[in-house]
């Protein structure tokens, strides 16, 4: 199989405008990101896909590989099918979404996701890992994913998940050791026949309450491996995110 990595960036951003732009370590955020991808073993390339010519200009500044994609995408999914499907990239298999604000995403776990759909017929894989403290499970910016047994997703929400009708904690956190209630990452691989399937589909109730693209795939009757890591690679939403991992980049924090 041949993989393509495809990191889709946005110029717009509520809480941290331009902020694949953001260029305080020396190297552009999305280049950071694209660095990362690089590092990967199983995929054959990396190109960042994106509606706005600055960000285009950037990549092409430190000779990354980049397309121009309609503006009129609602989600990430959407933006990455565009790609998918360009002639260009036609003889590529499995698509991978790697979000254009993880600098430190882990090689090694896009390598994972990508071996899950070399070695399973599942049409598409994901990541989860533990919860960092108990405010993230209640924190409605932390997707949460309840697994079953076969390592598939059964479902993923805002909301906290599973509700503990008898105040049993020790029950929840029982589900949370055996590995079946975690915090969801947002990187996706994807059947590239399936990803095209996904973009064409209208989006589901489910997805439109939550904001959760993954929900449509679980709609569709998709199967969703989760492939789980020990720990959650740092993304970045808010200035004060930026500003940590620059310190972490100058080797200055945690």
């Amino acid at each position: 199989m041949s993989s393509l990595i495809v990191i889709p960036a946005r110029y717009d951003s509520t809480r941290l405008p331009g902020k694949p732009l953001l260029r305080q370590t020396g190297k552009y955020l999305i280049e950071h990101v694209y660095e990362q991808a690089l590092k990967t073993k199983r995929a054959s390339a990396v190109v960042v896909a994106t509606d706005d010519r600055r960000i285009a200009d950037a990549v092409r500044e430190f000779e990354g590989q980049v397309v121009l994609t309609s503006a009129d995408h609602q989600s990430g999914t959407d933006r990455i099918a565009e790609v998918a499907a360009m002639k260009d990239f036609a003889h590529f298999d499995t698509i991978v979404n790697v979000q254009g604000d993880e600098p430190e995403i882990d090689p090694n776990l896009i390598d994972a996701l990508i071996r899950l759909l070399e070695k399973t017929d599942v049409q598409m894989a994901t990541a989860a890992a533990p919860f960092d403290n108990a405010a993230e499970i209640v924190n409605p910016g932390i997707v949460k994913v309840v697994i079953d047994q076969r390592r598939f997703a059964m479902y993923f929400s805002r909301s906290v998940i599973p509700h503990d009708r008898d105040g049993q904690t020790a029950g929840a956190g029982a589900l949370m050791l055996a590995g079946l209630y975690r915090k969801h990452l947002g990187i996706y691989a994807y059947q590239k026949n399936f990803l095209l399937q996904l973009a064409r589909a209208e989006r589901c109730e489910l997805e439109k309450l939550e904001k959760l693209e993954q929900l449509r795939a679980l709609y569709l009757g998709a199967k969703i491996i989760v492939h789980d890591t020990p720990q959650a690679h740092h993304g970045i939403d808010t200035p004060e995110d930026y500003e940590a991992f620059v310190r972490r980049y100058a080797g200055e924090g945690p």
